[in-house]
């Protein structure tokens, strides 16, 4: 008896199926794959637009005037008068004070009696003492002239005298000797008369006569302080004294400054010195004055650097106009340094900008894709960029992703607004 065939399993009889099942799996698992790999990344994006960049060093500093008088008291004194107020203008010439004059008339009258006293010295040297000592040693010359001279006659008459021998020899050394003493008064009283003092002693009444001069000088000039008036016309802006105030030896007075123009006394950290030039644009504001900007210029720039508090800075002197006298000397001002401004100038934020090691770079929308497109970026600031190549106007560029993916070229996109 023939066995009939044996019974084939499931598997064997849906092999095609199941072959036909793995391959349309792969199929889909592949393309699930491919789409993930590809999946549209939500960005932020911009449009490059033209404007205005600039780049600026932000700082604060002082207004101080360009030109000014200051006054200080010459000598202690009480204070006479104050002719002025603060904020009062002022013309070149005009009194604003008067220092009470007493002590200063009172040094001046001893200065003069002490020059007249060195002034008498100084000719009793020059002509060998005083008169009466002049005419006292004149009238000794004449006696020892005439000493000398009777000297010399008796010392002839003894010679000859000697001759005949009607005189001894020790008669005759005893004239000589009367006569050398006569010669030797002689000498001394002449000297007396024409060089009686030393160099020394000359040169120290010299000096002594110099030195009154200029005490005399000096005790007129302070006399003359006595009125303190202005050398150049402008505003009173420090007063800081009143009538009857006693001031001290250089104690400030008073301060007159032409305020249509200031300048700023800017305090620029050391990383930026670098960057300033003479000329630069500067806008001043003052808390104090809200929405008031003051337009000025750099006129020095640092040579050096020095210590501020705790920053080390160069000290930078800006010329600003103040027509409207609102800024006042010794304010604490806000300073902006333009150190560049370009107009009409396409522009992007900087985080638009990428860096790698070949050049900056951008990533453009192009069709919902990212394209890289090498620029060239000339001036930045803390928020924006000039870019100048690479890209065209109005063109969109990829500034971030929502959702952390990084972005590359080639990437799909979708701008999110």
């Amino acid at each position: 008896m023939a066995l009939p065939p044996p019974k084939r399993t499931f598997i064997a009889r849906h092999r095609g199926w199941l072959l036909a099942l793995a391959v349309v799996a792969a199929v889909v698992l592949l393309a699930a794959f491919v789409s993930f790999g590809r999946a549209t990344i939500p960005v932020r994006a911009i449009r490059v637009t033209r404007g205005m960049i600039r780049t600026v060093i932000s700082t604060n500093g002082k207004i101080e005037p360009v030109f000014a008088f200051e006054a200080h008291a010459p000598a202690a004194a009480q204070v006479r008068r104050v002719l002025v107020r603060e904020g009062d203008t002022v013309k070149a010439g005009q009194l604003l004070m008067e220092l009470d004059p007493s002590q200063a008339r009172a040094q001046a009258a001893r200065a003069l009696a002490q020059l007249r006293s060195a002034e008498a010295d100084a000719a009793a040297v020059k002509s060998g003492g005083t008169q009466e000592e002049v005419l006292t040693t004149q009238a000794e010359l004449t006696k020892a002239k005439t000493d000398r001279d009777a000297a010399q006659h008796n010392l002839e008459a003894m010679r000859r005298l000697e001759k005949e021998g009607a005189a001894s020899p020790g008669e005759v050394r005893d004239a000589e000797n009367q006569l050398t003493r006569a010669e030797a008064q002689l000498n001394l009283l002449n000297q007396k008369l024409s060089n009686r003092y030393s160099s020394p002693e000359v040169q120290r009444s010299q000096a002594q006569l110099e030195d009154a001069r200029a005490s005399y000088a000096a005790a007129q000039d302070l006399l003359q302080h006595s009125l303190i008036r202005t050398s150049v016309s402008g505003i009173v802006y420090s007063l800081p004294i009143r009538a009857g105030a006693y001031v001290n030896t250089g104690d400030l007075l008073v301060q007159v400054s032409d305020l249509r123009k200031v300048q700023v006394r800017a305090f620029v950290d050391e990383p930026d010195v670098g960057r300033l030039s003479p000329g630069e644009r500067v806008e001043v504001t003052w808390d104090a004055t809200p929405g008031r900007t003051w337009q000025g210029r750099v006129s020095r720039t640092p040579s050096e650097l020095r210590m501020h508090g705790t920053r080390n800075v160069g000290e930078v002197t800006c010329e600003v106009d103040n027509g409207d006298l609102r800024l006042l000397p010794n304010v604490n001002v806000n300073v902006t340094i333009i150190t560049a401004q370009h107009s009409d100038v396409l522009t992007l934020p900087r985080e638009a900008v990428h860096q790698d090691e070949e050049q900056p770079y951008v990533l453009q929308i192009v069709n919902g894709e990212l394209k890289r497109r090498n620029v060239r970026v000339v001036t930045s600031n803390l928020t924006m960029a000039e870019i100048t190549d690479g890209l065209p106007d109005n063109a969109e560029v990829a500034l971030g992703s929502l959702n952390s993916q990084p972005l590359r070229d080639g990437s799909p996109v979708r701008v999110v607004r």
